[in-house]
Formats: C-alpha cells, structure tokens, sequence
C-alpha cells in the first residue's frame, strides 16, 4: 500500500507500523508470567543502577570482625571473608553487569549492527559484500578467544594511559571506580556481536526494499538516508525487538564468563562472575555457602528472568503466531 503526505510525497504505511507494534506490545502484557520476569529484572537492573542509594554499605568496606557471618537481618546475604557485606557487593555486582550489557548492546547490536545491516541491505553491491564478508571473518574464529586476545592485549597500555593521565591532572578516581574495565570489556564484546544483528536486518531489509512504497519513494527523488529513515527501519523493528530481548541474556552471561576467569572487571570493583569465581570450591561450599550460594542465585534468577521473557517477546512480536 502507499500513503501520501501533506507535501505530495508517497510514504511507508507508517500507521499499520505503528498498529503493529503496539497490538504486540498490548499481546506481552497480557502474559501475566513475562510481566512477572519483566518486573524481576526491572527491580534487579533497577538496584544496580541506583546501587549507591538502595545498598547500606560501601562494597568495600571491611570488618574482619564479622568476616564469613551467615545470613542475617542486618547482613541479609551474610559478609565475605573481609567482612564485606554480601548483599551490598552483589548489587554492586548487578551494576557492573548493567553497565556492561547497556553499552555493549547499544555500541554492538543497535549501533553497528543496525546500521551496517541497513546499508549492506539496501546499497547492496561491494557494499554489502565488503560488509559481510567482515563480519564472516569475525565469526569465524572462537570469540571467547578473541575476547581473551583484546581484553589481555589493550587493557594493560589502557591501563597505563589512564594513570598517566591522573597522575598529571590528580584525578585519581577513573581507574578505581572500575570505568577502565568496564568500557574495555564493553568494547570487546560489542565489537563481536554486531555481525547477528546486521545479517538479520540485511534479510529484512532485502524484503522491505522491493515493497512498492520504497519503489515509489526512490521514483519522487528521496534521498538513501530518509528511505531508510522513513521507509525500510519502521518495518524491521520488530525482529530487532525480539534480538534485542535475547541479546541482554548472552551479554549478561559473556560478561560473568570473563570476570569468572579473571580477565573482566577486576577488584575492587564488584561483579558477580568474580564473586563466583573467588568462592567456587567445595570447601567453601560446606563451611560458608552463602558466599557462593548468593552470588549465583542471583544471576540465575537474573538469566532465567530474561530467557523467558524473551520466549514471550518472540510470541508477541512473530506473526505466525497470531
């Protein structure tokens, strides 16, 4: 179908865009058990972010007077062996994996991948050949090992810049709030998950762009970028959704995976894979489990919440399903 606007110029049928998306926006709510998760994460993502305002405690501070204490009411998850308390570092740990899974998923998958799958799409040409054949040559090798490879690389020379950098203006707090690990592990992640995202929208876009309205918009002398614009992303935005919705899942566990193994964010800084990590035998186990216990409860509900959530999203955005 095509639509004309007040100036005379043939248009995508927005409004059936906009009808669409906001019947299956209208179908997830009324899942009452995705509602459900959705509050979980909102309420878990929601802690982290404000961290500093919900914890009662610093993550730091110590009290080896009351170091490995169970569970209680004024120690909810109980304190670590440094007599931290637990619930605090666990939020904090939350925060670590918001920040990560946010910037990561808007540099990656929304930024690159979006834009690179429109244009491969649309332009087509060596433009789309140059485009995917990257992407092909990124996915093709292991990408944990690359994550290790990046990450091992340039945080060290990163690192150094930054301390050079405090050292002569006596800032000193850059490093030691953690923003060095968490924009380099951001960076690692983003740069290998934007090829999924890009293929899925050059499909979409192969579709959209042979529709009559992007035809006619071509033939009035519409530039590349509003068709893009106006005509083509309107319509792929619901596979994005549903990309999206997995995505925050695989980018929440990548990012505990590297703290588990030592190369993402490192101490002081709080992240629920360290937590593990640093806990993650028998004997600790026996003696003191919530120092385990905790931490990985957390990021199952975390997980769990999300995989759901996305199963329902993927029910409310799919046609086949109607």
């Amino acid at each position: 179908m095509q639509a004309e606007s007040a100036a005379g110029r043939l248009t995508a049928p927005r409004t059936e865009g906009r009808s669409f998306i906001g019947l299956s926006l209208r179908r997830l709510v009324r899942k009452k058990l995705a509602m459900v998760f959705f509050g979980i994460i909102v309420v878990m993502y929601g802690s982290g972010i404000l961290a500093p305002l919900v914890t009662p405690y610093g993550y730091n501070d110590q009290n080896l007077e009351i170091a490995k204490e169970p569970p209680s009411l004024k120690h909810p998850f109980g304190t670590d062996r440094l007599g931290r308390d637990q619930l605090t570092r666990v939020i904090y740990g939350l925060r670590t994996t918001v920040i990560i899974t946010i910037t990561a998923l808007v540099g990656g998958s929304l930024v690159l991948g979006i834009v690179l799958g429109l244009l491969s799409g649309y332009i087509g040409r060596w433009v789309d050949g140059l485009i995917m054949r990257i992407g092909e040559v990124t996915s093709a090798f292991p990408e944990i090992l690359l994550l290790l490879i990046i990450v091992a690389t340039i945080r060290p020379r990163i690192i150094a810049w930054v301390h050079a950098f405090e050292d002569s203006t006596g800032i000193d707090w850059i490093a030691r709030l953690g923003f060095v690990d968490f924009a380099i592990v951001s960076f690692a992640l983003a740069v290998f998950s934007w090829f999924g995202m890009a293929r899925l929208v050059r499909g979409q876009v192969l579709q959209v762009r042979e529709n009559q309205y992007a035809e006619a918009a071509r033939a009035t002398g519409a530039t590349t970028a509003r068709i893009l614009r106006v005509h083509v992303f309107p319509n792929v935005v619901s596979p994005v959704i549903v990309s999206i919705s997995a995505g925050l899942a695989a980018f929440a566990g990548a990012e505990l995976f590297l703290s588990f193994i030592g190369i993402g964010v490192q101490p002081p800084t709080p992240s629920l894979g360290r937590m593990i990590f640093e806990n993650s035998n028998i004997s600790v186990l026996r003696s003191d489990p919530h120092l385990l216990l905790c931490p990985v409860i957390t990021i199952s509900v975390l997980l769990f919440s999300f995989n759901l959530l996305g199963d329902a999203v993927n029910d409310a955005f799919n046609p086949r399903t109607r």
